[in-house]
């Protein structure tokens, strides 16, 4: 019994042993790696840099009074086309004091002269027609009493302009009308009714009252990095994309690039601007973010594959052509343009090639 226990305990060590083996022997087995390929193509190679900025109006203005005052009134709102000339508010004006008061002081002192001035003229006007005095002296004082009845309406215009900001003789021509300057869209109204404002002077910029601008021509401002400044000139083409507006993108041609660059988190920026053609009854909204495409240079029509299929070596390039079922054999290629993902082929390749895919 112990021995047939002794054959059989052998029996089944050989066969775990054996099966050990075999299962060791399959790990270790890896399957061949077959590569695919795939051929040339002919299509368009551009190459692009990318800057981002904004679309803006060419033409805003900031809309000003031209006197110190308190709105009264507002006659437009964001949103409202205006044209030149157009009311959007009316200002009363809050004289000074000190004003006032020298100018009531310069029409008293007025009044005063034309009174004696009247007197005298009236006397010697007398005189004339009785012919005791020559008609000379009376044109001297008739030119004297009508230079102080000048004086005294412009000691009176002077006041007035100072308390209502016009006068009776120009009430068309009055700093109290705040009219728009260009013809274009009403952007935004930062100002309420009772607001004060104050004009523009040496030492303040001046309330805005409005912006307007002429929405019908919009450029693009955005910033290019230095390492890109020196591939582009004016006159190139422009491929603008807008967030906010999908499936749409407008045509732009640069106009300037900023001479002098801009620190901006540790890399140097260079402003750029572009003209924004816009289509007919296409609307912009003023201030959108945007992205533009920038083409540096192109290849329309050409041999290409995708550059990861190519093998650098110093100045060379090489890729791996098919010559039979899983061989290959390494052949030197001429390169051109690249965009970063396809590369243009010169020399060297056909399109009937088969390429080599390498294992990433």
């Amino acid at each position: 019994m112990k021995k047939v226990l002794k054959i059989l305990g052998s029996v089944v060590f050989i066969a775990l042993f054996a099966w050990v083996v075999f299962y060791l022997y399959n790990q270790s087995k890896k399957d061949p790696v077959v590569y695919e390929t795939e051929t040339a193509e002919v299509t368009n190679i551009i190459k692009k840099t990318v800057a981002t900025g904004s679309v803006v109006p060419r033409k805003e203005i900031e809309i000003k009074p031209q006197e110190s005052g308190i709105i009264t009134e507002i006659f437009v709102e964001a949103g409202d086309e205006v044209k030149k000339g157009d009311l959007i508010a009316k200002v009363q004006i809050i004289p000074e004091m000190i004003q006032v008061n020298n100018a009531e002081a310069q029409l008293k002192r007025a009044e005063i002269s034309f009174k004696n001035a009247k007197v005298e003229f009236n006397r010697k006007k007398e005189l004339f027609d009785t012919g005791v005095i020559p008609e000379s002296e009376f044109l001297e004082e008739q030119l004297r009493f009508e230079t102080a009845e000048a004086d005294k309406l412009a000691a009176e215009n002077n006041l007035q302009l100072i308390k209502e900001g016009v006068t009776s003789n120009s009430k068309n021509q009055t700093n109290t009308l705040i009219r728009s300057t260009i013809t274009g869209m009403v952007l935004d109204v930062p100002i309420k009714e009772g607001n004060s404002v104050i004009k523009s002077n040496t030492f303040n910029d001046g309330t805005t009252i409005a912006v307007v601008a002429d929405m019908g021509k919009m450029v693009f401002e955005g910033k290019v990095d230095e390492t890109e400044v020196g591939k582009i000139k004016q006159g190139m083409a422009l491929l603008l994309s807008i967030g906010a507006i999908e499936d749409e993108n407008y045509d732009a041609f640069l106009e300037s690039i900023a001479p002098k660059g801009v620190e901006e988190n540790g890399a140097i920026q260079f402003e750029i601007k572009a003209a924004v053609k816009l289509k007919e009854g296409q609307f912009i909204r003023a201030g959108y973010s945007a992205t533009a495409d920038i083409v540096l240079d192109r290849r329309d029509s050409v041999l290409a594959i995708k550059e990861k299929l190519i093998t650098f070596s110093n100045d060379s390039a090489f890729v791996e052509i098919e010559t039979g079922e899983q061989l290959f054999e390494k052949r030197l290629v001429t390169t051109g343009l690249s965009d970063g993902i396809k590369i243009e082929i010169t020399e060297g390749l056909s399109k009937e090639d088969k390429i080599k895919i390498p294992k990433s």
